[in-house]
C-alpha cells in the first residue's frame, strides 16, 4: 500500500500509507490528535467588539 511518489507523512516524513492519510501509522496520527487537543495547532479567527456580540449575524447569500 505504500506508493513511491504518495506525499509524506504530515508529522515524520516517511512515505503515507493510506489506511492513515495523511500519515504513516496511528502513532502519527495520534501525535496530530494532541497537538490539537493541547492547543498547539489553532485555526485564526476574528476578535469581535463586545458590541458586534449583541447583533445578530446578517444572513449569508449561497
Amino acid at each position: 500500500m505504500n506508493d513511491p511518489e504518495a506525499k509524506p507523512c504530515a508529522i515524520c516524513g516517511r512515505p503515507m500509507v493510506e489506511k492513515y492519510r495523511p500519515f504513516c501509522s496511528k502513532r502519527c496520527a495520534d501525535v496530530d490528535l494532541s497537538r490539537w487537543f493541547s492547543g498547539v495547532y489553532a485555526v485564526p479567527a476574528e476578535a469581535q467588539d463586545e458590541d458586534d456580540k449583541d447583533q445578530p449575524e446578517p444572513p449569508r447569500g449561497n
